[in-house]
């Protein structure tokens, strides 16, 4: 909104500033991080006096998990309100794949809100049928991947580009609708496993979303794609401020959800994001990429699929308990320990995502 503010410069003062994406993004970062410190407690008081018991606490989970009830959810309403904000405030509007990845986080954030408000008015862990949450992921996914294909430049439209080999474009058809299905339901649910722990899953979205931001940023400009050996997507640059809000709104969220949290993320927070890093993905062409970048939450999503299917076949378990993070838990790992490692090898994963823009 504010970059309409151009239209009061004459090229050389102070509204010249808001024509560039890094001016705004700083914006954004610090409109998104002021958001969560002013409302953060009064959305925790709300939350804490209208659930009451707040989470429910899975049976069947870890012991220490047990002195966590009462701890109020949807505490994803916070980073999801600071990223709205921050974007309408600072993202140019006319660009469709700022309104690509608000549908997709919003819609996503309305399914967990839905999902939560079951789970803490009904006080179990089920929560609404998993089978409605994911046919509307599908169907959200599917309008987002067919809206991303229509903007992309004609040569990548329905390609999957592969990381590092330009030159290499594997035409999809409209197979690629279903393709982006895959990638943004599976980043959802992938980070909504990984939620289980104080602090373990906002951290690595942050590095995530950072990361997605740089690539966008690059991938929106035709002299960086040149120099880097990317495909040029025109107008995935505003991207980076939609990232850089998911990143000061996420740090807001992170002082009141580090150990031990005053509030939990929910399926509000955790499918919102992991939506918005799968709609990121598709929008710039870097699917792929986004199996590196987020490789922790793909480790946390296969852990438990292996669970499932090698128990449902021989009755035994691979791990002690899964997603892979309550393994170690069972193993004698300190909460903070699992945390702090896992935010390490977020970090690492990053960096090789990155690498993939230089290959010269």
């Amino acid at each position: 909104m504010l970059y309409w503010l151009t239209l009061l410069s004459d090229g050389g003062d102070f509204f010249n500033l808001f024509r560039y994406i890094t001016f705004r993004a700083g914006g954004a970062f610090l409109t998104a991080l002021t958001f969560g410190f002013i409302f953060g407690k009064p959305l925790i008081a709300v939350l804490r006096r209208r659930q009451g018991k707040g989470q429910p606490i899975r049976d069947d989970g870890p012991e220490g998990h047990f002195v966590k009830a009462g701890t109020p959810t949807m505490g994803g309403l916070l980073i999801v309100g600071a990223l709205l904000t921050s974007t309408l405030l600072w993202a140019r509007l006319d660009n469709p794949f700022v309104w690509l990845v608000l549908f997709v986080t919003m819609s996503f954030a309305l399914i967990g809100f839905v999902d939560d408000y079951a789970k803490v008015s009904k006080q179990n862990t089920k929560g609404t049928s998993s089978k409605v949450r994911l046919l509307c992921g599908f169907l959200i996914a599917a309008i987002a991947g067919f809206w991303a294909a229509q903007y992309h430049p004609e040569a990548l439209q329905y390609k999957l580009a592969l990381p590092v080999f330009k030159d290499t474009l594997i035409n999809m058809g409209y197979v690629f609708v279903p393709f982006a299905v895959i990638v943004i339901v599976g980043a959802a649910n992938a980070v909504n496993l990984t939620d289980g722990l104080d602090g373990l899953a906002i951290m690595p979205v942050m590095i995530a979303a950072g990361t997605l931001g740089v690539i966008a940023y690059a991938v929106g400009r035709v002299d960086f794609t040149e120099y880097l050996d990317v495909h040029y997507v025109p107008g995935t640059g505003e991207i980076l401020i939609f990232t850089a809000g998911i990143f000061g709104g996420g740090l807001g969220f992170l002082w009141y959800n580090a150990p031990p949290a005053a509030v939990f993320m929910g399926d509000t927070g955790s499918l919102a994001l992991g939506g918005a890093l799968g709609a990121i993905a598709v929008a710039t062409k870097h699917e792929l990429v986004l199996a590196i970048v987020g490789g922790l939450f793909v480790v946390e999503a296969l852990s438990v699929i292996i669970q499932v299917l090698y128990f449902k076949r021989t009755g035994k378990r691979v791990f002690l308990m899964a997603p892979i993070h309550h393994h170690y838990e069972k193993k004698g790992w300190a909460e903070p320990q699992i945390v702090i490692r896992f935010w390490i090898i977020s970090l690492i994963l990053a960096m090789v995502g990155l690498a993939t823009l230089k290959v010269r």
